[in-house]
């Protein structure tokens, strides 16, 4: 059931007040306290997720020095962690793309949309031996046969084909043979595009995504489009997306990040290491000293995990 943030807030106001005036020996610690500063979204997401927990709370929103809590939670560092989920994405993603590539004779393929000139610009700068190319919205095939040299592989053949007409030759695409892997740096309306065709044509190649590729999915089964492509992201999140009821697969990352830093501050506010608790978005344990770093392992998509 989905509560809206007034019909919350003012539940919660009136159980305050009614607590306000009970005697004193009917108070009860909070597990948790909090003074935070967030976007009306992020308040939301705040509550239910405490009530779902049923944790008993007190909670504060105007308060000054309160935590800021960016309204973009993928790409801030929140608390508790060393780095964005977003961040430590892409730094899976070039380590095991860029810094552990096994095949030096061969080229990685960063194929990118406009939105993320910036990100791609980056990793030229530091791996210009490597090749890239900006999709644009308009005729996807043609330039994913271009980026794969299918033309030139169509080429021969027709060239081929020239010296018998009446010589029946079977054909099939070939594509370059100096490809490593194929990075993909692009949301999902493009995504969902051109990854198939890219499939299409060079079936076994290794391709790799941040979950950026399906944040505007509206059901994970829609995953099938990235099928074997690696994406790093924990086992835990995943199982959260099966069970999500949001419209979008990004609401439910992001719900999955607010309860982590819910939950650490939990931890912390009264001694609870010894729980051992790892959270949802990460595979390393909570510590009590120093930011956790999420270690993120990479998941390859299949329809295996997600169908009946």
């Amino acid at each position: 059931m989905k509560f809206s943030l007034t019909l919350i807030l003012t539940c919660l106001i009136i159980f305050i007040s009614s607590c306000s005036m009970s005697p004193r020996q009917d108070y009860v610690k909070p597990d948790v306290n909090l003074r935070i500063e967030t976007s009306n979204k992020n308040k939301e997401i705040i509550i239910q997720s405490l009530l779902k927990d049923e944790n008993i709370f007190s909670i504060s929103f105007n308060d000054e020095d309160s935590y800021f809590l960016e309204d973009n939670i993928l790409n801030s560092d929140l608390k508790y962690f060393c780095k964005s989920l977003s961040e430590e994405e892409r730094e899976v993603l070039e380590k095991n793309i860029f810094k552990d590539k096994k095949e030096l004779n061969k080229k990685v393929i960063v194929v990118f949309s406009e939105n993320y000139m910036g990100i791609a610009s980056l990793l030229r700068d530091k791996y210009p031996e490597e090749e890239y190319f900006m999709i644009t919205s308009e005729d996807f095939d043609s330039q994913v046969r271009k980026i794969l040299n299918v033309d030139s592989s169509k080429r021969n053949y027709d060239d081929l084909a020239k010296f018998d007409s009446g010589l029946e030759i079977s054909h099939s695409p070939r594509v370059r043979n100096d490809i490593a892997s194929i990075y993909y740096i692009t949301n999902y309306d493009i995504g969902k595009t051109i990854v198939p065709i890219f499939r299409s044509y060079a079936l076994n190649m290794v391709t790799f995504s941040s979950s950026e590729i399906f944040h505007d999915a509206n059901d994970i089964k829609k995953l099938v489009d990235f099928e074997n492509t690696y994406i790093p992201i924990t086992k835990k999140m995943i199982e959260n997306i099966l069970k999500k009821q949001d419209s979008l697969i990004i609401n439910e990352i992001e719900k999955t990040l607010i309860r982590d830093f819910l939950i650490i501050e939990k931890i912390n506010q009264n001694n609870l290491f010894r729980e051992n608790h790892i959270p949802d978005s990460s595979n390393r344990k909570i510590r009590r000293n120093g930011c956790i770093n999420r270690d993120l392992s990479l998941w390859k998509v299949s329809t295996a995990d997600f169908t009946d």
